[in-house]
């Protein structure tokens, strides 16, 4: 009687035609999910389906930056532009130059000269970096008061620093114009890497440190709870997302068939700005939410 099995040694193994109808079926799925992949990337109506949505994602986290600086302002009319409230308005700019890209997509991804493209392209990312390391900045100049430190250089450090990065952006780009090789585009997208994670950095410390800070406060300490779930949270998730982008922009420099700056990826390219900029800033401006308290007049005294 045949077998569909052998037995070597006290195992049952299966016949090596099982073997085959397995690899057979995996090979079709992968061909299968292969001729999917290609179908999207060369379809027009997939890509303006993927680019309207991130447009709409970005318009929708804009908008919600901007009517949250609008509710900040009217809460504290007399306070000029405060640290919350430039951080809304850079979270407002980001996110609409993003939804414009997008909502012209090909115009933006066909622009010449190339490095034009890449200026688009790259601006935003650079804003999204000053804006999320001004939240790095908060979070330091609070860490370094609570801490009788001082904090005169915190801010010159942050306009220095994101000085120097856009000096060195706008160097690559010239270099570019003049010679746009593989290896003048390998090196903005490895100095994108490298800032990406250099902000990681930035979270990882003081975040960290912030974190660490507020858990050693006493339990009943007002309002302890919440900064630290609000402090971790918001830490987790930038930490997160840049070093995603550190580690994306890294590989697009030397595999250029993982280039999410390109036309023919368009799901990659939701994949990709939904991880790094879309849900990071819509969860962080919802974790962030919180109005700051309203000023009592001085002639005015509440009963006690």
């Amino acid at each position: 009687m045949a077998t569909s099995s052998t037995s070597t040694k006290g195992f049952i193994w299966p016949a090596s035609s099982a073997y085959v109808a397995d690899a057979q079926s995996l090979t079709g799925s992968i061909r299968l999910l292969n001729k999917l992949w290609n179908d999207v990337a060369e379809s027009q109506k997939w890509q303006e389906g993927v680019f309207y949505a991130l447009c709409a994602g970005y318009a929708l986290v804009s908008l919600i930056a901007l009517v949250q600086l609008v509710r900040i302002q009217m809460r504290v009319p007399e306070y000029g532009w405060t640290t919350q409230k430039v951080f809304h308005l850079m979270n407002f700019v980001v996110n609409g130059l993003r939804a414009i890209q997008f909502g012209f997509y090909w115009k933006v991804f066909h622009i010449e000269p190339k490095v034009l493209d890449m200026i688009l392209l790259d601006l935003p990312g650079l804003l999204f970096f000053s804006t999320y390391t001004l939240l790095v900045l908060f979070w330091a100049e609070i860490y370094h008061q609570a801490r009788s430190l001082p904090t005169d250089k915190l801010r010159p450090a942050y306009f220095i620093i994101n000085g120097i990065v856009y000096f060195i952006q706008i160097c690559i780009w010239i270099y570019m114009r003049f010679n746009n090789t593989a290896a003048a585009v390998e090196l903005a997208e490895l100095f994108f890497s490298l800032i990406s994670l250099a902000a990681a950095v930035g979270f990882m410390v003081y975040g960290g440190r912030l974190f660490v800070m507020l858990r050693r406060f006493p339990i009943e300490s007002r309002g302890r709870q919440k900064k630290l779930h609000e402090v971790g949270f918001v830490t987790g998730i930038c930490c997160t997302c840049f070093l995603i982008r550190c580690v994306m922009v890294a590989i697009a420099a030397f595999d250029k068939n993982a280039d999410i700056h390109v036309l023919n990826h368009p799901i990659l390219n939701f994949a990709y700005y939904m991880m790094v900029e879309i849900l990071p800033s819509a969860l962080v401006l919802f974790i962030l939410r919180k109005l700051p308290p309203r000023r009592v007049s001085d002639q005015y005294h509440p009963i006690k």
